[in-house]
């Protein structure tokens, strides 16, 4: 598994006004607002270029990459915890780095890719039902893994793969239950046919009773003749 740690580097200048305001100026000169905090040392209030940001965000391993930030002379590792974007541009608003200590496991969520196609799809019918696109580990910084590679190859219908079948190794610990199923192939209902005959055997009285009103008034003047 690919690790997180890439050799991203974010650029980042001390920012004194903390109000909207002065956020919105800030984002006038091309850069966008951010906290830096963690590893017992006091938050900082800084200003990063979105750009920096969103390469990592649209990387590989996305959110769970480990990067350097740069802070008056002075690098960090860091990750990215939280951002907001502008919900009718889409543009990057806000974003807080937590302090990375290398030495110290960490929780993170990392994606499921699904890998192969299922004997149960291909040969039974079947559908495939991702239940977990996400698992949580705990591990060091430098195994944090881009994805975890879950093969669903020889999957056929009623079958499924749980946390406690997925790949082991000695520095990666999943944190989901074991018995969590992460992927399974469904079996097709085939319930096409019967709303239609349902449908018909509704619509039978109808018909029956439209019949009976129309031959009532027959029947009374045929007695009054």
């Amino acid at each position: 598994m690919a690790t997180a740690t890439v050799t991203n580097t974010v650029e980042a200048t001390l920012r004194e006004a903390s109000d909207k305001n002065a956020a919105r100026r800030l984002r006038t000169t091309g850069m966008i607002p951010a906290v830096l905090y963690g590893a017992k040392k006091d938050p900082r209030a800084i200003a990063v270029d979105p750009k920096q940001i969103l390469r990592i965000l649209h990387s590989a391993s996305g959110h769970n990459t480990i990067f350097d930030v740069t802070l008056e002379g002075e690098q960090t590792k860091a990750m990215v915890v939280d951002w907001q974007y502008e919900p009718l541009k889409g543009s990057l608003l806000h974003v807080d780095l937590k302090r990375i200590a290398m030495d110290q496991k960490m929780r993170v969520s990392v994606p499921v890719h699904v890998e192969g196609e299922a004997k149960g799809i291909k040969e039974d019918g079947g559908l495939l039902d991702v239940v977990l696109r996400e698992i949580q580990i705990e591990c060091l910084p430098t195994d944090i893994p881009s994805h975890i590679s879950v093969d669903v190859t020889n999957l056929r219908q009623g079958q499924a793969i749980r946390i406690s079948e997925l790949p082991q190794n000695d520095a990666v610990k999943y944190l989901n239950d074991p018995d969590s199923v992460v992927v399974h192939i469904t079996y097709v209902r085939e319930e096409a046919a019967a709303p239609a005959e349902g449908a018909a055997a509704a619509a039978e009285p109808e018909v029956i009773k439209k019949g009976k009103a129309e031959a009532e008034p027959e029947t009374k003047e045929a007695k009054k003749k």
